[in-house]
């Protein structure tokens, strides 16, 4: 029978050697159904093969757990075997992972933790990294983020006891990962951050090349901290180089796919009997030139012939993965294509608010593309909803859904900037309908959408319906940071509704998160609240102290968040207050920067608004000439703006969208999702929400501030 068995071992190498796998595991199938007894040994390799290639080809999770757990059973009654033991226990717990049997997986490693402690040194401290990296992953699903630092912690000591840098820096990653999820202080946070720059320097320069998993997800997370922390300066360092890694990353791909191509086509040549024997030299002699270049490009200088693992080895590697640590680790954050999908959506985090809307654009469409096509493959389609999902996919779609949703998210954003009303309503719609469809996967977002109707009723005029939706968001919300960034947009909604008690609502708001700012990380909440109270300060006509307020904040925005539309509108403030105290050089000079920025921004609200102040300083100062140039192409602005906002409000989900009511859904299964999901889907990948107050204010500036300009008494502005 074990000649049977070697025999059916080297078809089903044949079959997987040619990508057909299905018959690999046939052959392999065939071992273990036989009517004869095998060996122990030998029925455990068989079933573990069975279950690696159902693992790595399918979503027969089930079948592989059901192989790993008769392995599993049999390795019990076999002496040592450690390797296969660790193989078979590390197997199983990923499969517990991906049907979510926490409990059993967790039961799983603490064994295989127990027998590591207990067999040869070596290869055992390698197996350990592998079971507390799954641990720490368990624990984080159940929301044990300081037993998950733990174990990440253990696994990072046996990783420096090894003298193995790359697997140093994976544990370090992965701890910063884990504060960055369950932010307790910002000195924790950053000691871990340095840990990760300490350990990747540890790691030799020609070595370095060949972490690109470890590269993408360091700068990834140096990311998320430096948005945390409002260093935009810091993300945009990490995200040029994270760009250029991708293009790298992506042109390499595009030639080993090519060549992978051309070697099926030789190989499909070669194999025909009829071939001459010339041609066969010649077609040899091509396969050996291509090998040898796909040797050099994945492989380096490794001495010898590609073999034919190797080759299998190219293409899986060269597919989807993007590996952040070797076996027996095989550790993966996200897919190659949705690391791609997430850099194209840093390069739109980092360009949205200094403007460069048309990178931005191109970007968003470019991340959305990615993501709608790897939802199909996972069989999301127009009418899957979550009930419909296997658990196994659960995970996956939660990801690729929550990246959807974030490039939704800042469409809906540069298109309010750019006062594209329709453009921004048909994004909203399409992030209302895919929470609708996936309420518990995407349970995070429904604070996001209730601010972004918000911002959307503001930027039309709908201030009462902004402060509902405002509020709504912020009640929905378990972040502090957003609550108070929802209250501060209802704050400003209220200053332009204009009469005494929404003046007074608006200090309601505003005091008590002025009151609690220094708690905040970063500065975009300060500079917010500044910009409400400096508006809401002028409304009573306390013109000196809301200068102050402004200009402080005016100088933290410029220094730490670049967010040029907020910097805009507190310029065209400053103009106004320089005008109301009679600063008129000063005014004039405020405002010339103030309608440049808004031109660069295509914000046409802030462009009216700065007009509007600049015809009464012309008016002020007896520029005649000034004044009817300026008051012309104000006319312009406000004619096309009232255009724009005509075709919203005769669009069908104007009223769908403004309109004071919750959004009303069903939970399916909401448990099993979010237990699929674990602790991490929560975070929301840690990317602020819109960055500052990026919805134009009013379009008549006349909703906001009555100034008193002295000579010709109060003057609406």
């Amino acid at each position: 029978m074990e000649a049977v068995a070697e025999g059916l071992w080297g078809l089903a190498d044949y079959a997987e050697r040619r990508g057909e796998v299905g018959k690999a595991v046939k052959c392999l199938e065939a071992v273990v159904q036989g009517p004869t007894s095998l060996l122990p040994m030998v029925e455990v390799k068989t079933r573990l093969r069975i279950a690696t290639l159902l693992l790595r080809h399918s979503h027969s999770v089930t079948a592989a757990k059901s192989h790993l757990e008769r392995s599993h059973l049999l390795l019990n009654s076999i002496p040592s075997s450690f390797d296969l033991k660790f193989r078979c226990s590390s197997l199983l717990s990923h499969c517990y992972h991906l049907i979510g049997a926490i409990a059993s997986q967790k039961n799983i490693l603490h064994r295989a933790l127990d027998l590591a402690s207990s067999s040869p040194p070596i290869a055992v401290k390698l197996w350990s990294c592998n079971f507390y990296a799954q641990l720490a992953n368990a624990l984080i699903i159940e929301g044990d983020f300081r037993n998950s630092v733990s174990s990440l912690d253990s696994g990072f000591r046996f990783a420096a006891e090894l003298g193995y840098p790359e697997l140093e820096m994976f544990f370090a990653t992965s701890i910063l990962h884990v504060h960055l999820m369950q932010w307790e202080d910002e000195s924790t946070v950053e000691r871990a951050v340095n840990n990760c720059d300490r350990a990747w320097a540890s790691i030799p320069l020609d070595r370095q090349k060949g972490c690109l998993g470890l590269l993408f997800y360091n700068e990834l997370l140096h990311i998320f901290y430096c948005l945390r922390t409002c260093d935009y300066k810091g993300v945009a360092e990490h995200v040029e180089r994270l760009d250029n890694a991708m293009k790298a990353d992506s042109e390499k791909s595009q030639s080993i796919r090519g060549l992978t191509r051309e070697l099926d086509a030789l190989d499909q040549r070669l194999s025909q009997p009829d071939l001459h024997s010339r041609d066969k030299s010649v077609l040899s002699k091509k396969q050996a030139q291509l090998q040898e270049q796909l040797k050099s490009m994945t492989f380096g200088n490794l001495p010898g012939p590609l073999e034919p693992d190797q080759y299998v080895n190219i293409k899986q590697l060269w597919g989807d993965k993007l590996e952040l640590a070797p076996p027996p680790m095989n550790g993966e954050w996200l897919p190659r294509n949705a690391v791609y999908a997430l850099v194209d959506l840093m390069v739109v985090v980092s360009g949205r608010p200094k403007g460069l809307f048309k990178e931005c654009s191109k970007r968003i469409e470019s991340g959305m593309l990615i993501v709608q096509d790897e939802l199909v493959k996972l069989g999301i389609t127009d009418s899957v909803k979550e009930v419909d999902l296997q658990h196994s996919a659960i995970w996956m779609a939660g990801v690729y859904l929550m990246l959807l949703m974030q490039f939704l998210e800042n469409k809906v954003a540069v298109d309010l900037t750019r006062s594209e009303f329709v453009e921004a309503q048909e994004a909203l719609v399409q992030m209302k309908k895919w929470f609708m469809r996936f309420p518990t996967i995407l349970q995070a977002c429904e604070s996001v959408i209730e601010m972004l109707r918000g911002q959307y009723a503001h930027s039309v005029g709908c201030y009462s319906e902004a402060t509902f939706h405002y509020i709504e968001a912020a009640k929905i919300t378990e972040s502090k940071s957003m609550q108070a960034m929802c209250q501060i947009y209802a704050a400003v909604s209220y200053i332009c509704i204009g009469d005494a008690d929404s003046s007074a609502q608006a200090l309601d708001l505003i005091g008590p998160v002025y009151r609690m700012i220094d708690s905040f990380t970063g500065v975009r909440e300060k500079t917010c609240v500044l910009f409400a109270y400096g508006l809401l300060l002028m409304r009573q006509h306390d013109l000196q102290e809301a200068r102050n307020r402004l200009a402080r904040g005016l100088q933290l925005t410029h220094s730490h968040l670049g967010n040029l539309q907020l910097v805009a509108q507190y310029l065209t403030i400053l103009g106004s207050l320089a005008l109301a105290l009679h600063d008129t050089a000063q005014a004039r000079e405020i405002l010339r920067s103030s309608l440049t920025l808004a031109k660069k921004l295509t914000d046409i609200p802030t462009q009216i608004w700065v007009l509007s102040v600049l015809t009464a300083l012309y008016q002020e100062l007896g520029e005649r000439g000034n004044e009817m140039e300026n008051a012309e192409y104000q006319r312009k602005k406000v004619e096309d703006l009232q255009k724009r906002l005509a075709d919203a409000h005769s669009s069908i989900h104007h009223i769908e969208l403004i309109d004071k009511a919750k959004l009303e859904l069903q939970n399916y299964h909401e448990l099993d999702v979010k237990r699929a999901l674990g602790s991490s889907m929560g975070v929301n990948l840690d990317i602020p929400e819109s960055v500052g107050l990026s919805t134009p204010l009013p379009t008549s500036s006349s909703r906001l501030v009555d100034l008193d300009t002295g000579r010709r008494g109060k003057r609406k502005l």
